[in-house]
């Protein structure tokens, strides 16, 4: 596998496979890897001649009292995991590579009404910040098909919509969530949580399949939601949001409506916040 950081690199060798005719996919990470974006790449591999990972903490998708800081870099540990699921190139860019005039006077992408509802609300800038950054790697290695995890299922989404608004020609797949055997969403962030935090955050997991299950019985889901709040509050945690909404779009479902619904869930656990979501489908 190789490693580059900067533009022209990455882009001679993507020329090189588009020479020969291969197809090329990406994989875009913030790095500190586990079996959840193993998983990313083996389906880009199935689906790609080449396989592009990109390794790249965004600084202008935290918030100002979020962890940039403190997030985990762990780039040797990565290379080896990534090079053992069979990635063909490693983009590890710096930040002045993505953001040549600075983070703070970077040209934004801003995905419209999707961005303003759950995590856009309570981290406002967010979604900017991820628009931006994956705008940006599109243009840098034009892949023909890009891998995101579904545990991340509003980012999915305005990933999506950005696509098919600025007509990218790159399609856009959805890796299952991968889970610890307790049904635990796999997650950097996991390792944040205390030998007592990391017992009771399955919960979450509890939670969302009880959500399923109530509104198959009938129940109304705004009741579902207040339960769900409550059942997370008894446990320990700080509930952000615990809804229902429709997988397309993340509008909310009207009354009685049973078909393509997801619910999602963000909640903090100590100083940790977690993030899932479960298709009813």
């Amino acid at each position: 596998m190789q490693t580059v950081q900067d533009a022209p690199a990455l882009r001679a060798t993507i020329r090189g496979w588009r020479a020969q005719g291969q197809t090329v996919g990406l994989v875009p990470t913030m790095g500190n890897l586990h079996a959840g974006h193993h998983s990313l790449l083996k389906l880009a591999k199935a689906r790609a001649d080449r396989v592009v990972a990109s390794v790249f903490v965004n600084p202008t998708q935290f918030g100002p009292n979020e962890d940039f800081e403190r997030y985990p870099r762990t780039l040797a540990q990565d290379q080896a995991g990534l090079a053992e699921v069979g990635c063909d190139l490693l983009f590890a860019p710096e930040v002045a590579t993505l953001y040549p005039f600075g983070a703070q006077h970077s040209v934004s992408v801003h995905v419209p009404q999707i961005t303003e509802t759950l995590d856009g609300a309570h981290r406002p800038g967010h979604f900017d910040g991820v628009a931006t950054v994956v705008s940006k790697l599109f243009n840098l290695v034009q892949p023909d098909i890009a891998v995101f995890g579904q545990k991340d299922f509003q980012q999915l989404k305005v990933i999506e919509r950005m696509v098919r608004d600025l007509s990218l020609p790159v399609k856009v797949m959805a890796a299952p969530t991968w889970r610890a055997d307790d049904g635990l969403a796999m997650s950097s962030r996991n390792q944040y949580l205390s030998e007592a935090e990391r017992a009771l955050a399955p919960q979450i997991h509890a939670t969302l399949l009880q959500m399923r299950e109530l509104i198959a019985k009938g129940h109304a889901w705004r009741v579902v939601e207040q339960a769900a709040t409550s059942k997370l509050e008894r446990a320990g945690f700080v509930p952000d949001y615990a809804v229902i909404r429709r997988a397309e779009d993340l509008s909310e479902p009207a009354d009685g409506e049973r078909d393509g619904l997801v619910a999602l869930i963000a909640a903090r656990l100590g100083s940790t916040r977690l993030i899932d979501n479960l298709l009813f489908d």
